[in-house]
């Protein structure tokens, strides 16, 4: 067994996260997790791979989806709040996902306005409509909004405590943990004698089948790590080689590229919380 630690929510992808103590885990993930996408005014999707200033972004949604706030972490106070009226009912339109079409509601000359602004660049804001029923791959396929790939990304403290001892050792400062955008934070249990998995470096990827909370999870893939990792969340900045030059020394893929953490997909929807027990219930061997 080990323990969730934190649960953080990503309503608008690329921007800030937004960590919580409840959380509903939806078949596409957590409630509102990645419903809403920036796009260019041609429709292709942003990301901080080309836009690390959607970092600065701190989008909230209230909890029935109908409205969602923007601000940006800006001491000047230069771009103020947005508040959007979340529409599901306006017409659809084509947009990009690495190169894959899919439909988005766009959601208003207001928040285009402000976010085109923060990016410095022409933006627009699009929500997934109620009728997207994207299907991710993997080990155990699932549902997702715009997400990279599947729909729960899980990450244990075990695992950033390695590299961080391994990014010491070669004289860089230690990373944390938002650096990697998880949806699940996990570790071992503070009462635990022996150490529970998550005390071991990685083992999320062999886990097959997870329980937790009232929720079920099936494991789907590793976490292939891009650009995204050499962004400074708080600055909106890239800053150097790390971590991806630390993780190439000893966590390449056979497949190319480096991982860090794991994917999964939802078996069974359910309510989660910080401090739940996540047990689970089969385990397979690692891929690389």
């Amino acid at each position: 067994m080990a323990d969730v630690v934190d649960l953080i929510c990503y309503p608008v992808k690329g921007c800030a996260g937004t960590s919580m103590s409840d959380a509903l885990l939806t078949p596409a993930g957590l409630a509102h997790d990645r419903s809403f996408m920036v796009v260019s005014e041609e429709g292709v999707y942003r990301t901080q791979r080309r836009h690390p200033r959607l970092a600065l972004i701190r989008p909230t949604v209230s909890t029935d989806g109908t409205r969602l706030t923007l601000d940006a972490a800006d001491p000047t106070g230069r771009y103020g709040t947005v508040h959007v009226d979340v529409t599901t009912s306006a017409p659809r339109r084509d947009v990009d996902l690495f190169g894959a079409a899919f439909q988005g509601i766009d959601q208003g000359d207001d928040a285009a306005t402000w976010l085109s602004d923060v990016l410095g660049t022409p933006s627009r804001l699009v929500r997934v409509p109620p009728e997207h029923d994207r299907i991710t791959d993997g080990l155990t396929p699932g549902r997702s909004g715009y997400a990279d790939s599947s729909a729960v990304h899980l990450l244990s403290r075990s695992s950033l405590a390695l590299l961080n001892r391994r990014m010491a050792e070669a004289g860089a400062p230690a990373l944390p943990m938002n650096r990697f955008r998880p949806n699940i934070v996990v570790d071992s249990r503070p009462d635990s004698e022996s150490g529970d998995w998550a005390a071991v470096p990685h083992a999320e990827d062999r886990a097959r089948r997870i329980t937790v909370g009232e929720a079920e999870l099936g494991y789907a893939k590793l976490a292939v790590r891009c650009a995204v990792t050499l962004v400074e969340q708080e600055a909106g900045a890239r800053r150097g080689p790390e971590p991806l030059r630390t993780l190439a020394s000893y966590r390449r893929a056979a497949t190319g590229g480096v991982v860090f953490g794991a994917k999964f997909s939802v078996v069974r929807p359910g309510k989660l919380s910080v401090g739940d027990e996540l047990v689970v219930d089969e385990w397979g061997d690692a891929e690389r």
